[in-house]
């Protein structure tokens, strides 16, 4: 779960911290300073709210019986699959105008007053936020008895996003952010895949989905979890060594499906801007 939880972890965070960072070099380009002060408790409160909603999902579900565990980790587990399948898609049709419509609404909310500019901080970052809280607790779900990876790997990759943010944001370093987006939008697919199967099996664990008993492998000599290899697979696949004929179908169906649609050329004229959106902002 190390590897998945700090690419989710890297991707969140380079968004969050772009969407912050576009905002600060507007304010600063247009010599409007004094309004970051309204900002910073946007983007606090932001983090603090995802924070806590992670905290909850996680901590307070131990109070629930077996099935109602296994229902909510595999309802909020389809959930996740949601939100990360929309947010590769709307960051590669976004990438190229997000700081052009960020500069407009932040030039709005400042006509309106600095109430408008915390609260257009908040929810730029509390979208980020909120979706990363429920990639944490589907990742913990995932890792079962250990919490430590799933933690690590937010915490690694979040941290990475930060500096790199920041980096990008001096003009310490420069780089294709639609590549980037691109490459880890396709190693996501196969995390939400991996994502989607194992939520399938929660609710088929809890009852409310039937073929709990029904395989479509078992690999538990040849490729088992406790393995080196095997553990690999599942950190970054989430790999079940006993996966049910539903789990394997959805895994393929939403790869074959989801993969391609991904991957087909941008219309001509849509192209994702290679340039750095903080440069952008910049100028």
């Amino acid at each position: 779960m190390l590897f998945s939880s700090a690419l989710i972890g890297l991707r969140e965070g380079l968004e969050a911290a772009l969407v912050v960072s576009i905002l600060v070099a507007f304010l600063v380009k247009t010599d409007r300073r004094s309004a970051l002060r309204w900002v910073w408790p946007g983007v606090g409160a932001a983090v603090l709210l995802s924070v806590a909603v992670g905290a909850i999902l996680t901590y307070t579900t131990a109070q629930l019986s077996f099935q109602h565990q296994e229902l909510l980790g595999g309802s909020l587990s389809i959930v996740a699959v949601v939100f990360v399948t929309a947010m590769i898609f709307w960051m590669r049709k976004a990438s190229r105008s997000i700081a052009a419509e960020l500069r407009g609404k932040m030039d709005e909310a400042l006509k309106v007053g600095p109430l408008a500019v915390l609260v257009l901080s908040f929810l730029a970052v509390g979208r980020e936020g909120l979706e990363t809280a429920v990639f944490f607790y589907s990742a913990v779900q995932t890792a079962q008895s250990d919490t430590a990876q799933p933690l690590i790997g937010f915490a690694v990759g979040i941290a990475a996003a930060i500096v790199l943010a920041y980096l990008l944001y001096r003009g310490a370093v420069r780089f294709d952010l639609g590549k980037f987006f691109l490459i880890t939008g396709v190693l996501l697919v196969f995390v939400a895949a991996g994502v989607l199967g194992y939520g399938l099996h929660d609710l088929q664990e809890a009852g409310f989905l039937p073929g709990i008993g029904t395989l479509a492998f078992d690999a538990s000599n040849a490729l088992p979890e406790t393995s080196w290899y095997g553990a690999l697979l599942k950190g970054i696949f989430n790999y079940s060594q006993q996966t049910t004929v539903l789990q394997a179908i959805a895994w393929v169906a939403y790869v074959v499906i989801v993969l391609p649609l991904f991957l087909r050329p941008v219309k001509a004229g849509k192209k994702t801007a290679p340039a750095s959106a903080v440069a952008t902002a910049k100028e």
